[in-house]
């Protein structure tokens, strides 16, 4: 069934026409996944779903009382609340409906509501409806809900009580992405949402959606990721969208073949064209030099023909893309950067705990890691912004480092393009607009105030004034994050042929997959290496973890020396008498206690149901629906108990 339908959809941004021809449709549960060079109007679109605005020509039909939540790459704004708030803000008529309930308890239980009988009775009932309703749409499992999203994207339960104004970008974002996720829309629409994720909650992120129950719209730049979700690719180019049944890479084989056929028939057409127009211009001659008006009214037949044929579009089969020339001015000694026993800590989180390792002239590292666990700490620590707590970071002879942080913008951002890289490069403007005209800036684009520039634009900006460098060791954070596809496709060309060395912090595994020799991971405070790419590591990995867990069992089993031994077979033994004597009233079992907890939930519901029954009837025994409250109060004691105790086991 369709719920989206579009057709010929226009939209104009001031003069700029951003949306041409736009046709497409989304069924339910479909899983789509939206590309296009930066630019394309890919967050126009999807913003135009969102229902944000109206298209200015053509019909966009949406399904009456569709519940859509839209993930955007600039996090909403929310003014006040703690994390907790904005992560169940999405549930506020649920935590409306328990405020309530609360409220209601607390009346009830009020001495002075008890010799009230109406007002009892009217309360029950109240408490009734309220109740019946929470259940309905899952009150008592959102608590478990969030706290299972929140755990499979890394947000902590700690972060929980921080406020939500004192986040980065990138926190925002992910907390964004959590809250819109445990609402569970019918669609939901999500612009670059694995941008701040690490690897693993990538990939937990793809199974969440691979079995969400609604539809799904992705705007993402990451092939890996389109590639495991996706079954169908809307791409948008030269304002206008063309659908592709499948995940990613069977887009790009589909439009590849694609393109070739409308080349070919371009090319007949381009023929059939030139044939013509050469006939009308002979016939037109002939009919100048014997005056014979057959001639004209034939040309003039012809020309008719000619201007009512449908044009075929000629593709663009190498679209331009950025030119990173990377170039180093002198190459470095063999030994690049030394890692000898280096520690970094902030207050009682170790970042790093002895950590050794070595790169190499020529290698190409990637280095991943969750999120917090200190990459970011170590690129520092090596061009010189952070020290070491203890050990040594020593760089190579003839090191030239070029770095390229997180998303850093100017103080002063409200300078253009062109005037921002002539102050950083120290060049005249015609160079400049030469330089900056390689990575994809040219024409009006240079005066572009760096402020409204994307993320992908920021990107190339900065890579372009690193490149002028010419650094002979690159240290890349997050490199490809908000590059289109194009440009990520771009510089991994470039840095394929950098004859240079690499340590980069990426999670695109397309990215890691083309250049990595080496994966470093920073785990526990240590460097563990592995040879080869994504694939290799992720394979070793699991073997690693594997042999780590057994080899920790094992020590733990025998790393007491005999004597400690005995003594703790000692105490167990007069711990086990203890027990005996005190009998097996205080050891339930898992599958009593399991037991008594479906017996205590039969029981809860037959008192709402009597209670429900009892306040419906105007005619009930006051007396009587009070003590059957005080009676479910005392049970629903009990059977939270029991579940502590279950959950403790």
């Amino acid at each position: 069934m369709i719920i989206i339908n579009g057709q010929h959809i226009k939209k104009y941004y001031g003069a700029n026409l951003v949306l041409e021809d736009v046709t497409f449709e989304i069924q339910e549960k479909e899983r789509i996944g939206l590309v296009g060079r930066n630019g394309s109007g890919k967050s126009t679109l999807i913003s135009l779903i969102a229902r944000l605005s109206k298209p200015d020509e053509g019909l966009l039909t949406i399904r009456k009382e569709l519940r859509i939540g839209y993930l955007a790459q600039i996090p909403a704004h929310w003014d006040d609340g703690t994390v907790y708030d904005v992560l169940a803000s999405s549930c506020k008529e649920l935590l409306e409906c328990k405020e309530k309930m609360t409220q209601l308890e607390q009346q009830m239980s009020d001495p002075d509501t008890a010799s009230d009988s109406k007002r009892l009775e009217r309360l029950l009932a109240d408490y009734a409806k309220l109740q019946e309703r929470f259940q309905t749409e899952g009150g008592y499992e959102l608590d478990a809900r969030i706290d299972t999203v929140a755990n499979g994207l890394q947000i902590p339960k700690a972060m929980y009580e921080r406020s939500y104004a004192s986040l980065s970008g990138g926190e925002k974002t992910k907390i964004g992405l959590a809250a819109l996720l445990i609402s569970g829309p019918e669609l939901l629409l999500l612009d670059e949402p694995t941008n701040h994720l690490d690897l693993q909650s990538v990939a937990w992120l793809e199974s969440y959606l691979n079995s969400y129950d609604g539809a799904c719209l992705v705007v993402s730049h990451d092939r890996a990721f389109l590639d495991n979700v996706v079954s169908k690719i809307i791409d948008l180019e030269d304002g206008e969208a063309t659908s592709y049944h499948g995940n990613y890479s069977r887009y790009v084989k589909e439009k590849e073949e694609r393109l070739l056929q409308q080349f070919a028939q371009y090319q007949e057409q381009q023929k059939q064209i030139k044939k013509m127009k050469d006939s009308i211009k002979q016939l037109t001659e002939w009919g100048r030099n014997s005056g014979n008006e057959k001639f004209f009214k034939r040309a003039f037949s012809m020309q008719k023909a000619l201007d009512r044929m449908e044009k075929v579009k000629r593709p663009v089969l190498d679209p331009k893309s950025a030119e990173f020339q990377l170039k180093p001015e002198d190459r470095s000694g063999k030994r690049v950067v030394t890692l000898s026993g280096v520690s970094k800590r902030y207050g009682s989180k170790v970042l790093l705990n002895e950590a050794d390792g070595m790169l190499l002239y020529g290698d190409k590292i990637m280095l991943l890691g969750r999120n917090g666990t200190g990459k970011t700490t170590l690129f520092k620590m090596i061009i010189g912004d952070e020290a070491a707590d203890d050990g040594a970071i020593e760089v190579g002879a003839r090191v030239e480092i070029g770095y390229l942080a997180q998303q850093e913008y100017p103080a002063d951002d409200k300078k253009s393009v062109l005037a921002y890289f002539r102050e950083q490069a120290a060049m005249e403007e015609g160079e400049a607009r030469s330089h900056l005209a390689r990575y994809l800036f040219y024409g009006a684009s240079v005066f572009k105030g760096v402020s409204q520039l994307s993320g992908g634009e920021w990107t190339r900006l900065r890579l372009a004034l690193l490149i002028l460098k010419k650094p002979n060791l690159l240290l890349l954070d997050e490199p490809t994050n908000h590059m289109d596809i194009a440009a990520r496709e771009a510089l991994e060309e470039a840095l394929e042929e950098f004859p240079g060395t690499i340590l980069a912090i990426s999670h695109d595994r397309y990215f890691i997959n083309k250049l990595a020799s080496h994966i470093w991971e920073l785990r526990s405070g240590q460097i563990h290496v592995f040879t080869g790419n994504y694939e290799n590591y992720a394979e070793k990995r699991e073997e690693l973890l594997d042999r780590e867990a057994s080899t920790q069992a094992s020590v733990q089993q025998h790393k007491e020396p005999a004597a400690a031994a005995t003594a703790a077979t000692a105490a167990h033994s007069a711990k086990q008498t203890l027990q005996n004597k005190q009998g097996k009233a205080g050891r339930v079992d898992e599958e009593k206690l399991e037991a008594h907890i479906e017996q205590a939930e039969k029981q809860l519901a037959m008192l709402d149901a009597e209670l429900l029954e009892g306040a419906s009837q105007t005619q009930g025994d006051t007396a009587e629906l009070t003590r059957r409250w005080m009676q479910r109060e005392e049970l629903q004691q009990q059977l939270n108990e029991l579940y502590e105790n279950w959950a403790a086991k």
